[in-house]
């Protein structure tokens, strides 16, 4: 089989089942499975190539298993995320695009607290992804993280280890009672916290079914872990310190209004790169 149909024909498939990014699944699963580059593959287009045919059985298994929804990152074992490849899998959620808006507003604070050597906590840092861009590109600075859910903490342990050094730490734990010893001594604490409300069942079947439900849902309303980061970050943060905290596109408000009654200062909202409500920074 060609190259050219092979990918028409998973793409087909994948339009079918309701994927919108079918054109570029449908070829990240062929440069997964033969090792190839999206410009190599191309080139194999172009040239009229055929695939190799002992490839076209692990490749039909790769389509079965994408057709169903499973996400592309659970089947290729890694999501990018701004410089960094994380392995991602069951049991982690899978960090969104959305979300390299929240770690820019990060890393700017970080570089502008006025610190030689600023501390930085990302609360329920998931496969590690806004706490390591932090201490990738902010190398200065010391990060840690903290992570709860058992199945996530394998992954986050994994990629702390492709990326980590001596300023990034991680611990296996509740974000509501971390790192005491760094009491009044942080410049940036950052969250992107489960937000969904318990009765709201999310849009995407492979949000619904895959990503883990404790990295989802807030309670009732979606605030209760929002309460628990601000009540956390109002104890890491020293004066002057900033809170960037991720939340739903509807709850900007409602974040916002909680921070004012609560006694943070300059108080802001932040839109991502698709002009939706996405964070709150909030000063100490």
């Amino acid at each position: 089989m060609k190259f050219q149909k092979l990918i028409e024909s998973a793409t087909e498939r994948f339009s079918l089942a309701g994927i919108e990014s079918a054109v570029v699944d449908a070829e990240l699963l062929v440069c997964h499975a033969l090792k190839l580059s999206r410009g190599e593959l191309q080139t194999q287009v172009v040239l009229g190539n055929d695939v190799p045919e002992e490839k076209l059985g692990e490749l039909s298994e790769l389509f079965d298993r994408r057709a169903s929804r499973e996400p592309l990152q659970h089947i290729t074992g890694k999501a990018y995320f701004r410089r960094l490849e994380l392995e991602v899998g069951l049991g982690v959620f899978v960090p969104r695009p959305e979300t390299e808006t929240v770690a820019q507003l990060a890393i700017d604070s970080i570089r502008l607290s006025g610190s030689e050597n600023p501390i930085a906590v990302d609360l329920g840092t998931g496969s590690g992804a806004i706490a390591l861009a932090m201490a990738t590109e902010v190398p200065n600075a010391k990060i840690f993280a903290v992570e709860k859910s058992d199945e996530a903490i394998p992954y986050t342990m994994a990629n702390f280890e492709t990326y980590g050094s001596d300023n990034a730490i991680l611990v296996h734990g509740d974000l509501a009672d971390a790192f005491p010893e760094l009491n009044g001594l942080v410049s940036v604490v950052v969250s992107n916290p489960p937000y969904i409300p318990n009765e709201m069942i999310p849009r995407d079947i492979e949000v619904r079914i895959f990503d883990p439900s404790l990295a989802l849902f807030g309670g009732d309303d979606g605030m209760d872990v929002i309460h628990l980061v601000l009540a956390t970050a109002a104890r890491l943060l020293h004066t002057g310190g900033m809170l960037i905290i991720e939340h739903a596109d509807s709850q900007s408000e409602q974040v916002s209004k909680l921070l004012l009654a609560s006694g943070w200062r300059q108080v802001r909202a932040h839109k991502d790169l698709t002009l939706r409500d996405r964070a709150v920074s909030a000063i100490k």
